[in-house]
């Protein structure tokens, strides 16, 4: 089949993505156009003249201001456009429909349960792992050895007995020398993770002098199932390999009775997360994970959208699919109490998108967010969660967390999500402490980076295969993997957390 070689998104937008490298002088006689410089892969070319200060527009919505006279046919980017955003704004909560055509038909056809742990308090997990968590950085390289003496890592061969996926070390640089709300943080992170359903019993590990010791965080873990955990102060004992040893076989044996059961598809919860966009996310990748977030909702599960500062500039579409005027006035202030947090220490709200995603051929942070929160589909937004709070209602869920990658996805995880969807243009190798899928926006880097890239939605581009298609293979997918498959990641042994520092360090 022939493909195009450009992307107009919206019949409004006065410029088209490149599908392909397309060389200066080409012609498109259906655009009444003729390329004027080359424009790459990913990039815009315009296809009407766009005065100086006028508005460029893609996904419908102007993505900046052009900075000189734009003929038609021009390469359109950072040379020649820039943000229209700034500062914090007035916002009004002007509710639409949740648009969601044919879903239902759609997902009559699909798996409507998946194989989970069901814990005793009655969450679900898709993994069956003993994690050592420190609570204070000092002892990171003890946990690591620990989790050495249980590692099957570079297969995917489960561990040991029947039924655990892995012992892993969840480490982290601090604990200590953290004061007040930096220090809480902390803290909570530790105890969300720690009582994930991902994990079937957990060891913590401390020095035995830092300020975030086990009776600091034993507030913090009064729910947590009792028979599942145990604690290690390595101040105290002669070896604390062979005692840490002791006490994680003694977790392993309890875990190990566990067994995967049929659970409904409304008991998973997925992070959404994007990072090294490049300019096909934002058609194929983020709205591939969208039509995902659409069929888990709509069939009573739950999935969370963070990464505020990629919510800048298209954030009043996210507040007007807001459930009520609740929810809009939390979504408000999720947007303005980062905008906030970015003034407190003297930056500048819009310093986005990257350099690499400049490379991929975003251009402002309008562009990037109009692709990011593509993401999360035409659901409803149910809820907003503060940093380290944990979803409570099913449906589209909106997460305080910075753009950061390794960060945002340690928040999606302590909000309780068991898997994370990744898109990505560039490439990473990234980890989280639960299963994360990376998507590719292009099919060239699902081919470049085998090792890394679990799902390749390029395709949408690149062959004859429709987004709604796509999105019923991920689900598929998704659902395997939540039934035991391991991703790229895990099948290299990587799993890493990032907490959120906010405060002074002693």
């Amino acid at each position: 089949m022939q493909m195009k070689k450009y992307l107009r998104i919206n019949p409004r937008d006065n410029v088209v993505v490149a599908l392909e490298s397309i060389p200066s002088g080409t012609v498109f006689e259906e655009l009444g156009i003729t390329v004027s410089q080359d424009v790459p892969a990913g990039h815009k070319c315009a296809i009407s003249d766009i005065e100086a200060g006028g508005d460029v527009v893609k996904y419908g919505n102007p993505i900046g201001k052009a900075t000189v006279f734009i003929k038609k046919g021009s390469w359109v980017h950072t040379h020649n456009v820039k943000t229209r955003l700034s500062g914090k704004i007035e916002y009004e909560y002007n509710p639409v429909n949740s648009i969601l055509s044919g879903i239902e038909q759609r997902t009559n056809i699909l798996p409507q349960t998946f194989l989970g742990y069901r814990r005793k308090n009655g969450t679900v997990g898709i993994r069956n792992e003993i994690w050592i968590i420190p609570t204070v950085g000092c002892v990171n390289h003890i946990a690591e050895e620990m989790a050495k003496e249980f590692s099957g890592h570079g297969t995917e061969e489960k561990f040991g007995p029947e039924n655990i996926d892995a012992v892993v070390a969840m480490t982290h640089p601090y604990g200590c020398s953290q004061m007040g709300d930096d220090q809480e943080n902390t803290a909570l992170i530790l105890a969300d993770i720690a009582k994930h359903p991902n994990c079937g019993g957990v060891l913590f590990l401390s020095l035995g002098c830092e300020n975030n010791n086990f009776e600091h965080m034993s507030r913090y873990l009064e729910d947590i199932d009792k028979e599942r955990v145990r604690f290690l102060v390595c101040q105290n004992v002669d070896d604390e390999i062979a005692e840490g040893g002791r006490l994680l076989n003694e977790l392993i044996a309890a875990a190990s009775e566990d067994r995967r059961v049929p659970v409904p598809v409304s008991e998973l919860t997925v992070g959404l997360k994007c990072g090294g966009s490049d300019g096909f996310s934002g058609i194929t990748a983020n709205p591939l994970v969208g039509r995902f977030s659409d069929i888990i909702t709509s069939l009573g599960g739950s999935s969370i959208l963070t990464e505020v500062p990629e919510m800048f500039g298209a954030e009043q579409l996210l507040m007007n699919r807001a459930k009520d005027e609740e929810v809009f006035n939390k979504t408000v202030d999720l947007i303005n109490g980062f905008k906030e947090y970015y003034e407190r220490h003297d930056q500048v709200i819009y310093e986005n998108p990257s350099p690499g995603n400049k490379q991929g051929g975003i251009t402002t942070l309008e562009d990037k967010s109009l692709g990011c929160v593509q993401k999360s589909g035409s659901s409803t937004v149910i809820d907003v969660l503060k940093y380290g709070e944990r979803v409570k209602n099913k449906g589209l869920n909106l997460l305080e967390g910075p753009g950061n990658d390794m960060v945002a996805v340690t928040a999606l995880a302590a909000a309780g999500a068991q898997v994370i969807l990744f898109t990505t243009g560039r490439g990473t190798p990234l980890s989280s402490p639960v299963p994360t899928v990376k998507i590719s926006s292009n099919s060239q880097l699902a081919a470049k980076k085998a090792g890394w890239i679990d799902f390749d939605a390029g395709r949408a581009v690149s062959t004859d295969t429709g987004l709604d298609e796509l999105g019923e293979e991920l689900y598929r997918y998704v659902i395997d993997v939540a039934s035991g498959k391991h991703v790229k990641s895990e099948i290299a042994g990587y799993h890493s957390m990032t907490i959120f520092k906010q405060g002074v360090t002693l």
